[in-house]
């Protein structure tokens, strides 16, 4: 699991710096343009994942035992919302730089060790659970500020092939709240890259399936954006589906948030 963690670090590294290298060179008519996410400007979508880092970050150090103020989250989200396009911007790059010094800088045995409280759930998470999460909002809304200049851009290939390894575990849960399974009337099993898909009463990632009704033939990125909505027209080029169900049948399962 230890080697996980440090995969995940490594893909969220690689996230940020590859985003840096372009949001420090948007004018201000980019940052207003649309993201991929439908209702979010660039810089929209720059604030959510950087006032996610601002949050994020203080749990994981409290689990290092560094003292952090407490703030509200809604007192943090209003702040953000209120800032210009270009201080969104800058904080992203401000905050989810601190947000990644703090998680690099944990020891072996804190990788291997520490559990977060993350507040929102039931019980504190292992270190793996809360990195694979922020590394689903890191590489999917990093495609809505790339697509946005690059109807081409795709989710990085290293950030999907760990996060599907991590929906097989430490982040499956994240399905119940992304899937809606009573879209489909049968059971049905999907190859996936990587894995395999089980769509039933639940959803589940599986890391093999020995007879799959279906094939979702395409790259592990495309799969990632289709679990998070994002596998729509005009971005779905060369991705099919055969057997026992079709895309579209996967997409109202999937539809997005």
């Amino acid at each position: 699991m230890t080697q996980l963690v440090d995969r995940t670090i490594t893909a969220l590294r690689s996230e940020h710096d590859t985003l840096a290298g372009l949001v420090r060179g948007l004018t201000d008519d980019q940052l207003a343009a649309p993201s991929g996410a439908a209702e979010w400007t660039v810089a929209q979508a720059l604030s959510h994942l950087g006032s996610g880092a601002e949050i994020g970050r203080a749990p994981i150090a409290r689990a290092t035992g560094e003292t952090v103020a407490a703030e509200e989250n809604q007192a943090i989200w209003a702040r953000w919302d209120a800032a210009t396009p270009r201080a969104q911007a800058e904080g992203f790059l401000e905050h989810n730089g601190r947000w990644l010094e703090t998680v690099e800088a944990l020891t072996p045995e804190q990788r291997a060790s520490l559990t977060v409280d993350l507040g929102f759930l039931p019980e504190p998470v292992p270190l793996v659970t809360a990195l694979g999460m922020r590394l689903s909002e890191v590489a999917n809304h990093s495609w809505d500020v790339r697509v946005a200049f690059d109807s081409g851009a795709g989710v990085d290939a290293d950030s999907a092939a760990v996060l599907v390894e991590l929906l097989t575990g430490p982040v499956g849960f994240m399905l119940s709240f992304l899937a809606k399974p009573a879209e489909l009337a049968d059971p049905v099993s999907v190859a996936v890259p990587g894995a395999g898909l089980v769509i039933d009463d639940a959803v589940t990632v599986v890391d093999h399936l020995e007879a799959p009704s279906a094939t979702f033939t395409g790259p592990a990125e495309a799969f990632i954006r289709l679990v998070t909505g994002r596998l729509k027209a005009p971005y779905d080029k060369e991705v099919t589906v055969e057997g026992s169900v079709t895309l579209d049948d996967l997409r109202r399962v999937f539809p997005g948030f």
